[in-house]
Order: structure tokens, then C-alpha cells, then sequence
């Protein structure tokens, strides 16, 4: 507990506004990306295919949409960021990983590799000064 509370602390420090700019467009882009998962049913079965025959791979299509959905609001707004971002990370390698064992999409590949490095960056940082979390400690 005393490494989180010492790691927000640096991050309010150390806070930008261009940091928590990134922060929303990171949050916006996994939502959008969950909206066009569950838009675009052909390219979710196409996604899908690499994991058809490992044991639970429907969970697996099932779970992506719902943790885009909520993982990116929360990462908007600045709730429980670090919990999102985590939830995030398997999905994400998911993503990576899709791209070497099925269909090779380069734009893909490099969305994907960038959403990975700054959810890992959001783990370490936390939400920022400009986050519900910042203001629900504050209240305190």
C-alpha cells in the first residue's frame, strides 16, 4: 500500500496536462475500439480464429468488448485507472499476439504496440492530477 501512495504522490508531483490529454485519447481509443468490435462482427470471428482451439476462447471474444467499453470510460474520466489498464493488458497482448499467429496487419500491429506501452505507463503513473480519483482523494 505504501508503494501506490508513494507512486501517486510522484504522479501528482509530476503531473501535465499532456499527460492526462493522452490519458483520455487512450481511453477514447479503447472505447471506440470496443465499439467496432461489436459493430463489426466478421472481423471479431476473424480475430478469434487463432484462439479457436484453445479451451475457453469464446470467454475470450466475449470478455473484449465489455472491458474496452468500461476500461475506457474509467481511463476517460480518471477512476480506478491503473484497475482499468490492468484489465486492459491481456486483450492487448491478445492483440499482438493475433498479429503474428494470424493475419500480419501492420496498422494493427502498431496500435496495438502502442496502446500496450502506454497502459503500462498508466499502471506505473496512476490517473494524474486532473482525474476523479485526484478529486475523491482530495475530498477526503
Amino acid at each position: 500500500m505504501d508503494l501506490i501512495k508513494n507512486m501517486n504522490k510522484w504522479a501528482n508531483a509530476h503531473t501535465y496536462l499532456v499527460l492526462d490529454l493522452v490519458r483520455i485519447m487512450l481511453g477514447v481509443v479503447l472505447f471506440v475500439k470496443g465499439m467496432e468490435f461489436m459493430t463489426n462482427h466478421l472481423e471479431m470471428e476473424e480475430m478469434g480464429r487463432p484462439f479457436q482451439g484453445i479451451p475457453g476462447g469464446m470467454i475470450i471474444l466475449h470478455y473484449i468488448v465489455p472491458a474496452h467499453f468500461v476500461g475506457g470510460i474509467l481511463i476517460v474520466v480518471g477512476l480506478l485507472t491503473r484497475w482499468a489498464a490492468i484489465a486492459q493488458l491481456p486483450i492487448i497482448f491478445g492483440a499482438v499476439l493475433t498479429n503474428f499467429l494470424g493475419t500480419m496487419d501492420v496498422n494493427n500491429l502498431i496500435l496495438s504496440i502502442v496502446v500496450l506501452v502506454l497502459c503500462l505507463f498508466f499502471i506505473v503513473y496512476g490517473s494524474g492530477k486532473h482525474s476523479v480519483d485526484y478529486y475523491l482523494k482530495m475530498q477526503q
